[in-house]
């Protein structure tokens, strides 16, 4: 019983009466015409699927200022950066004073340091600047790097407090 090549189908191991399919058959092609729609009740498919979203217009409003998505983006990857010394993050620690995102969407950090000789106090403003800069949307950050207020341990949150022991 000889099959037409379309129609054999393969197997791992065959029957005894089985033809024996060679290996330099080649498997039929697949074709569109041979596919199936698994949902044919669905809404046809428009053929440009962006064009919504393409003529959609930007959302107005203030690009920065208090409580903008810039502004907690900023807050967000300042979170991310840990004091080597202590394990919690610089904002929790109280290390950053403020976070200012204007309407030009350039980022102004006020922070300090634990001590003035702090080992990381060359390196922590640059990565600051570094971290609040690679945030999408913002344009350029600044480090202001401040002694007055004098950094202390009442600054850190209680998240932190808790994560070091002092509560």
């Amino acid at each position: 019983m000889n099959k037409p090549q379309e129609d054999r189908e393969f197997v791992a191991a065959p029957a005894p009466n089985d033809e024996v399919v060679m290996a330099h058959d080649k498997p039929k092609r697949a074709r569109v015409s041979d596919a199936v729609d698994p949902d044919e009740s669905a809404a046809p498919r428009e053929r440009d699927y962006l064009e919504g979203f393409l003529h959609q217009k930007p959302a107005e409003g203030p690009v920065g200022g208090p409580g903008s998505d810039l502004q907690s983006a900023v807050v967000d990857a300042l979170k991310e950066i840990y004091d080597p010394e202590i394990p919690v993050n610089i904002y929790d620690l109280g290390l950053i004073y403020g976070v200012e995102v204007d309407d030009e969407a350039d980022a102004t950090i006020t922070m300090t340091l634990t001590t003035p000789h702090c080992p990381v106090a060359e390196t922590m403003p640059g990565e600051v600047e570094l971290r609040a800069s690679s945030v999408p949307g913002i344009r350029d950050a600044e480090v202001n790097l401040v002694w007055d207020p004098p950094w202390s341990p009442e600054k850190m949150s209680d998240e932190a407090r808790l994560e070091l022991g002092m509560l």
